[in-house]
């Protein structure tokens, strides 16, 4: 799961969604007017986007706006909206016959973007600002998007702890409107907010987790300003941030929790049904509907079944499928006893995938990744891993945030699975291959497709076959469960969203098909009631893809070589999934007429 920062709701602030001013856009091949107005537009829209939410400019590595938080004022809101409706009005003033098929497609792709961005204002989502898995109660976490490397560095830290009270206000203000509006997220999840809201109303402003980056400051800065510095953050955190946090908890645990609602649907929302469509069709990039997702999910579920039991005859296992998930969920020799050792076995793992990259593909990124903990705070609430791309321009690596809480319930065979999805060749391929196309502009080279993103990391768990990872049967287990995972999100989703299921009957169906442990799935469960619509756009997504493989495949016969498909699919960028598609088939027909190999 690539980890986001929505910053119209600033749900996730410690951990991004969507460069700096030295990595523009490069030069408008077709000098055409046409073309310079849609790069205009681009240019002014992508400055637009890192004024409005600073949060997103460090994300992509601009410390321009490092001093302050996103406006989460209604007023702000509206401007914002405002500002996508008219940057529609100026795209659809552009003739888009007059571009070259690059730009077509550029044009095509923010048209998408755009089209959906107003078609969605209509259901207020900021009226829901906070969530189970982040927002404004741990807005500390954008502290690991930064340097703090020099003086000033510290100085934007210490005045955004300053703007915090103002940041808690908005959040409030939103959460007020949402309360007489209708819009109330489930009781089931907020029941998690006030540990989170609890920790960071300290007593030593030193342990505030917005202390952190000045426990260790670099040797550059001097040891008088060094000290200064912490005394003003501690100033700081003790007469605002911790009042503030104090006043916000009150009211959240004394009148937002109560009022929160007791069911879990997104179709209970206003205009719910609706809503769960958009939602739908925004995730996966198609116009499936709930219907169809759930029966696609059905008979993925029984198709990776039937693989499972395989597996369990290979082991020897005697008993049935179901025991056998108990055994994989619960016998020790599965499991690192010391979180420690499960960071170090992530990283070996890493590294024992890296050498094996080049036989499936042609173009490594050069961009490097790094291997990190979950941060303590918001590890009990969260997934067991995400992948959190690196700056556009280069100067912040790409990081695999792995689960270190309770290591008794991470299991061994999970890992390598999990492992090629987030990180190589999933996530960190497939952001840090986009960032580095150099004729995009900058929209498309981080644009986020759910379905094509997190298809291609799904799909990049089977690519341990190709590698020759999955040596172990207990590996080749894990990867079928982490697909079941997957085909299970289709059923429970839309189950739960659509088809009035409860929140048990999603979390038995998952442990009746999965050998995920009860931590994962009750997690996982609180995450598509949270996030409705996302977790549908792994499965389709992987789908399509290995559909596109069979079809080049087949078309090309011995001129098929997996790794230039690789290289197709890569190169195009995050896209809707019928642009992708029409894509690999006009790269199948060239290099057809063409001769060349695949």
């Amino acid at each position: 799961m690539r980890r986001t920062v929505l910053a119209a709701a600033l749900a996730a602030c410690c951990f991004p969604a969507f460069a700096a001013p030295a990595a523009r856009e490069p030069a408008v091949a077709s000098r055409n007017e046409a073309a310079v107005a849609l790069h205009r537009l681009f240019d002014a829209e992508w400055e637009r986007g890192l004024r409005e939410s600073p949060e997103n400019a460090a994300y992509q590595g601009d410390r321009r706006y490092d001093d302050r938080w996103s406006d989460m004022s209604l007023a702000a809101i509206a401007r914002r909206e405002a500002a996508d409706r008219e940057a529609l009005e100026a795209l659809q003033r552009i003739d888009r016959a007059s571009l070259s098929p690059a730009d077509q497609l550029n044009y095509d792709t923010f048209a998408w973007l755009q089209e959906r961005a107003v078609a969605r204002q209509k259901f207020r989502e900021y009226l829901q600002p906070i969530g189970h898995q982040g927002g404004v109660q741990t807005a500390d976490g954008i502290a690991e998007l930064l340097p703090f490397a020099s003086e000033q560095d510290y100085r934007n830290w210490i005045a955004r702890l300053h703007a915090l009270p103002v940041l808690l206000e908005q959040n409030t203000a939103l959460m007020k409107a949402g309360a007489e509006a209708g819009s109330m997220p489930p009781k089931v999840l907020m029941q998690r907010v006030p540990a989170q809201i609890r920790g960071q109303v300290v007593e030593d402003p030193a342990k505030s987790p917005f202390y952190k980056p000045f426990l260790k400051m670099p040797e550059s800065i001097p040891a008088a300003t060094q000290e200064a510095l912490r005394k003003q953050a501690r100033e700081a955190i003790a007469s605002q941030v911790v009042p503030a946090y104090r006043e916000f908890g009150r009211y959240f645990e004394q009148d937002y929790l109560p009022r929160a609602r007791d069911t879990i649907a997104a179709t209970d929302l206003p205009d719910g049904p609706a809503y769960y469509d958009f939602l739908a069709g925004w995730y996966t990039t198609t116009d499936l509907t709930a219907g169809q997702i759930h029966e696609i999910g059905l008979k993925e579920v029984a198709r990776i079944r039937a693989e499972m039991e395989k597996i369990r005859a290979e082991v020897g296992f005697k008993g049935d499928l179901h025991a056998f998930f108990q055994h994989l969920r619960t016998d020790p020799k599965f499991f690192h006893k010391d979180p420690a050792d499960l960071l170090e076995a992530y990283q070996a793992l890493s590294k024992r995938i890296d050498p094996e990259l080049v036989k499936v593909f042609r173009t490594i990124p050069r961009l490097p990744y790094g291997v990190r903990a979950i941060p303590d705070n918001i590890a009990p609430d969260t997934t067991t891993a995400y992948y959190q791309p690196g700056a556009v321009d280069g100067s912040r690596a790409g990081f695999y945030y792995v689960n270190l809480y309770k290591p008794e319930v991470r299991p061994t065979w999970e890992m390598l699975a999990l492992s090629l999805h987030e990180a190589v060749p999933g996530h960190h391929f497939q952001f840090a291959r986009g960032a580095e196309l150099p004729d995009l502009p900058m929209f498309r080279r981080t644009a986020y497709f759910v379905a094509y993103g997190e298809g291609w990391g799904l799909y990049a768990e089977r690519l341990g076959y190709d590698m020759g990872l999955y040596d172990d049967p207990y590996d080749r287990m894990g990867q079928l469960a982490y697909d079941m995972w997957r085909a299970v999100r289709l059923v429970v989703d839309t189950g739960m969203h659509a088809k009035g299921w409860s929140r048990q009957q999603a979390i038995d169906f998952f442990m009746d098909n999965s050998p995920k442990t009860g931590q994962d799935v009750v997690n996982e469960i609180d995450r598509y009631i949270a996030w409705p619509g996302q977790a549908l756009a792994y499965k389709i997504g992987q789908l399509r893809i290995s559909a596109l493989r069979e079809e080049a495949a087949r078309e090309l016969g011995p001129a098929f070589d997996v790794r230039d498909f690789h290289d197709a699919v890569l190169d195009t960028g995050s896209v809707p999934l019928e642009t992708l598609e029409k894509r690999v088939r006009t790269w199948i027909a060239e290099r057809k007429r063409a001769g060349k190999p695949g």
